[in-house]
């Protein structure tokens, strides 16, 4: 079996639509929503090809009118951003986002998985990087071979007691440093983290016609580009 799993598309379908992968199954950590362009399009587009979702930050913040405890450097983005989103998704584009669980734990094969957009312990808001000394108690807690989580987007795969860890960075608002959207493929027990090329320049112009303050469109536009 090949699964594909993404997380953070945030909005931008060119990314998700460009997805190179052939899979089986598409698994994906939340954040449909916020910061990008066409959320109705990546809604619609998970709800039908998707057999996992999680939900992630922004998807709570726009089915419940949550903060999404952003970061400082993203705070300004996400509320200039977040009026946008709730206006142009439906109420069952947002009943859909509320509805999806915080986390998931499935089985393929001999091998168990648990999916959640942050970590197991804070599944919308935990915040921990690939070098956190966190890494053990969140993996005992989940009794998993492989925990999938996002939120940072940034990809890593490591090991941690005998199980692994993975993130496959973002799909659609990548801060690796690149600009390249970024996923993970889960085939007969291995992973691989993987990158494409999508058309940077056309949802770049789709966020500045989005009506939102210019200087917060000129902070997006820079993050597509530069991946940081």
């Amino acid at each position: 079996m090949r699964i594909c799993i993404i997380s953070d598309i945030h909005g931008n379908y060119d990314a998700l639509s460009t997805l190179p992968a052939e899979y089986d199954e598409l698994w994906v950590l939340g954040d449909l929503v916020n910061y990008g362009p066409q959320p109705a399009e990546v809604v619609d587009f998970v709800s039908r090809k998707a057999s996992i979702v999680v939900r992630g930050n922004h998807d709570h913040c726009i089915a419940y009118n949550a903060d999404p405890r952003c970061s400082p450097r993203f705070l300004a983005i996400s509320t200039a951003t977040r009026k946008f989103t709730s206006d142009v998704l439906s109420e069952s584009q947002k009943q859909f986002l509320g509805a999806l669980p915080l986390h998931a734990e499935v089985k393929r094969g001999n091998t168990s998985f648990c999916l959640v957009h942050s970590v197991p312990s804070n599944t919308l808001y935990g915040h921990y990087g690939e070098d956190s000394e966190r890494w053990p108690v969140e993996v005992d807690s989940t009794n998993v071979d492989v925990l999938f989580v996002g939120h940072t987007h940034k990809p890593f795969v490591k090991m941690v007691g005998g199980r692994t860890v993975c993130n496959p960075g973002s799909l659609g608002q990548p801060l690796h440093g690149k600009p390249e959207a970024r996923y993970a493929i889960w085939e007969d027990g291995s992973i691989e983290l993987k990158g494409f090329d999508y058309p940077v320049e056309e949802t770049i112009r789709k966020v500045m016609a989005m009506p939102v303050e210019d200087k917060i469109l000129r902070m997006l536009a820079k993050v597509l580009r530069k991946g940081k």
